[in-house]
């Protein structure tokens, strides 16, 4: 039996709504397995972040060794790196191990508005990890801190996505979930050509928490499974958005996504 395998680089989310919790649950429910290199432990839940317990560079490095010398992933997604340390780490062992379908969700605030990656850590990731990048994911703001720019309007996310592709990611995909003006949700993908946009009726809910980590480990798995990376978005946009439709309800306070959703669509449909 031959099984894609994928990687996530990231925080452990005690709640198990983002982090690395989500991306192992989404590569499973798309058939890929999943290996993980935690970067930071979280105690957190619905309701917020209550702590931040960072992995120092030894124990980081040491992970992605051990997968490096044995494993094969055939893609990898980075989340929570938490400092430039870090992020110069990874950023040397993608190039070490030659991991280069690499998607970068560049996790910087929590939904409850912690902050989840140092500021002297926006430089690093820009100028060591954004060149090594298939497909940079941020949502609005984390968009705006990497382009240096307000975004309020579509032109300004072309961009702000143009921008990101000049610092070296060959894609950027900026997801419009924080533009709460319209009914609508449009994600702009720019692959340093042509722009995309993908459409999606929004969801009222306050059951969101992960989803920037669910839509890009989504993409990676199918990056992992050998799609191409239209197909991959089109695939991590349709799991989102079942996600965040078929609603768990789970928490007091923002609420994990349904992991499960897609895959229960997908049976439902071919029944």
């Amino acid at each position: 039996m031959t099984v894609s395998q994928a990687l996530t680089i990231a925080g452990s989310d005690s709640g198990g709504g983002a982090g690395i919790q989500a991306d192992l649950k989404t590569f499973q429910e798309l058939g890929v397995y999943g290996m993980s290199a935690i970067t930071a432990i979280t105690a957190q839940n619905t309701l917020g972040v209550q702590g931040v317990f960072p992995v120092d560079r030894g124990g980081v490095a040491g992970q992605l060794d051990s997968i490096g010398e044995d494993l094969r992933p055939e893609a990898v997604k980075t989340g929570m790196l938490y400092s430039g340390e870090i992020i110069r780490l990874v950023a040397e062992k993608c190039r070490q191990y030659g991991w280069s379908k690499l998607v970068i969700d560049p996790v910087m605030v929590a939904k409850g508005g912690a902050s989840l990656l140092q500021k002297e850590a926006v430089q690093a990731l820009v100028q060591n990890l954004l060149p090594l990048a298939l497909i940079t994911t941020p949502n609005i703001p984390e968009a705006e801190l990497l382009a240096e720019m307000s975004i309020s309007s579509l032109g300004q996310r072309e961009e702000a996505a143009k921008r990101i592709v000049q610092m070296g990611s060959a894609c950027a995909l900026i997801k419009g979930g924080h533009d709460e003006r319209s009914g609508t949700v449009v994600d702009l993908w720019y692959d340093g050509h042509s722009y995309r946009y993908l459409e999606n009726v929004r969801v009222v809910t306050r059951h969101t928490h992960g989803t920037g980590c669910t839509y890009s480990a989504a993409i990676t798995a199918e990056l992992a499974k050998g799609n191409s990376i239209e197909d991959a978005i089109r695939t991590g946009r349709a799991f989102i958005q079942a996600a965040i439709e078929d609603e768990l309800g789970i928490g007091g306070g923002h609420g994990p996504t349904n992991h499960f959703a897609y895959r229960h669509r997908q049976r439902s449909e071919q029944r």
